[in-house]
């Protein structure tokens, strides 16, 4: 994933070279495509998604990479009005209102005039945060989830800044680091940690959950994290803005030194910059003087996995995380937080002790297992959490009784596209059975939504399956293997 140095720019964690192999330490590390060439040209590709981007932020992010301690202290005049514009269009139609009640609808019939007015605004300073609307959305686990609803000219103003601040983060940010990061997925992450564990010679896995992390952050912290890079103090007073224009619920605003709003356009590039302080230079650093064997990385957000060669090297990791992580107000979860045998010899270990099979842990919604391939073969398999597939049947059912009485083809075009949306997701290598089983659920569901529809019905099974197969797509693997797409992405 990363190479010796301070900073990696390839996308999965590498074997560790062996602390006293000198300087530069030649590790394996595939170069991010597209960093060579274009530099003359009107629009030129970043580095990930090699989306286009305008000449001025390409100069910022080559001075970004160029000078890797330098503060940029003129960067608002790239919050323009097309750079609004652009912003807005990229909002979601349907979104619920924040506070000020406008929706996107509204907004676009006066489009030109309030983005003048907002425009004028940022940039002589009047412009002011307004607070966050919070919502609760339910979680797998049937517990809440706080997500916070910003008002609409916020997410715009917010998406302008976060697109001229990712320049510069962009290549910054260090290799295993992939949540919500431009070009990159969670499949791209799910990939790099199913190659890191598969060709690593790693025997343990250290599952990290950082305890309430976006209600946890310090805010004081993560001002002074920004202005690391960031010497624009316009753009540290919209963040400092961001932050303390508070929250608001069932009419009471609270004003918090903690916590970044949980849904906020900012929040996962405030999110990254905060850990990339925090934990990726620090563990980095840690593996690259303190471990003993070979050290795996991949950070999504907040949800870390961690690799190990060797049990002592992951338990004094373990103990330092702890310790580091208390300084910056962060707290592992100690329910959450476990290390377990993992990897290509756990199995074989684990027998030789006179122990069961190896456990399991969680990941970006999948269980990742130790598995053997008709070969015999160790395979790192992947299979959909049941938590989640069972909350998301929930909600179709929910739905399908909302759409009893809609003709059979109406509801067949709507599940059709629940579906393949599903599969779009979980259909990776592996976890045919799931896909399997989640079909035969929507179908059972649907049938009896039919039958409710009329005391007379009798929708037997056999015309159910003809109905569910002209309108539901058949469970079948779209993704390749891990290891073949990583390749691709990352050709070494």
């Amino acid at each position: 994933m990363m190479n010796g140095r301070e900073k990696s720019d390839s996308a999965v964690v590498a074997m560790k070279p062996a602390n006293k192999a000198g300087e530069p330490a030649a590790e394996w590390a595939e170069p991010r495509a597209g960093t060579k060439g274009n530099t003359g040209q009107p629009h030129t590709h970043r580095a990930q998604n090699r989306a286009s981007v305008p000449q001025r932020l390409e100069r910022v992010r080559q001075a970004a990479r160029q000078r890797k301690k330098e503060r940029f202290t003129a960067l608002l005049h790239h919050v323009t009005v097309d750079r609004l514009r652009m912003a807005f269009f990229a909002l979601k139609r349907n979104a619920a209102p924040g506070v000020d009640g406008l929706t996107w609808r509204y907004y676009e019939a006066g489009l030109e005039e309030n983005l003048q007015r907002l425009f004028s605004q940022v940039q002589s300073g009047a412009y002011r945060a307004l607070p966050v609307r919070r919502q609760y959305i339910p979680k797998s686990d049937g517990k809440q989830r706080p997500l916070g609803i910003a008002a609409l000219e916020d997410k715009i103003v917010q998406r302008a800044v976060v697109e001229v601040l990712n320049a510069i983060y962009e290549e910054d940010f260090l290799g295993f680091s992939y949540g919500f990061r431009p070009g990159r997925s969670q499949h791209d992450a799910l990939d790099a940690l199913a190659t890191a564990i598969t060709h690593t010679p790693v025997n343990w896995i250290l599952d990290a959950d950082l305890r309430s992390f976006f209600d946890s952050v310090s805010q004081s912290w993560l001002v002074r994290f920004i202005e690391h890079r960031i010497g624009d103090q316009r753009i540290i007073r919209l963040v400092r803005k961001w932050l303390k224009a508070g929250v608001l619920e069932d009419g009471e605003l609270s004003v918090s030194e903690t916590g970044t709003p949980q849904g906020s356009v900012a929040s996962p590039l405030f999110a990254n910059v905060y850990l990339h302080y925090v934990f990726d230079l620090w563990a980095n650093r840690w593996r690259r003087r303190e471990a003993k064997g070979n050290v795996i990385i991949l950070r999504y957000a907040d949800d870390i996995v961690v690799g190990f060669e060797h049990e002592a090297d992951a338990r004094r990791f373990w103990d330092a995380m702890r310790s580091r992580l208390e300084e910056f107000s962060l707290e592992l979860h100690p329910d959450k937080t476990r290390l377990l045998e993992f990897g290509r010899y756990a199995a074989v270990n684990r027998q030789s002790r006179g122990l069961g099979r190896p456990e399991t842990f969680t990941f970006l919604g999948f269980i990742f297992i130790c598995g053997r391939s008709r070969r015999g073969a160790f395979q790192l398999q992947r299979k959909t959490r049941g938590d989640r597939m069972r909350a998301r049947l929930r909600q179709i059912r929910e739905a399908l009784r909302k759409r009893m009485h809609e003709p059979i083809p109406v509801q067949g075009q709507w599940l059709r596209q629940v579906v393949r949306g599903y599969f779009t997701y979980h259909a990776v290598p592996t976890n045919s059975r799931a896909l399997v089983a989640f079909r035969h659920h929507v179908t059972d569901l649907w049938r009896r939504t039919l039958r409710r529809r009329s005391q007379k019905d009798a929708m037997t099974w056999e015309r159910m399956r003809r109905i569910a197969n002209a309108w539901l797509p058949p469970p079948r693997i779209l993704h390749p293997w891990p290891d073949r797409r990583f390749a691709v992405k990352h050709p070494r």
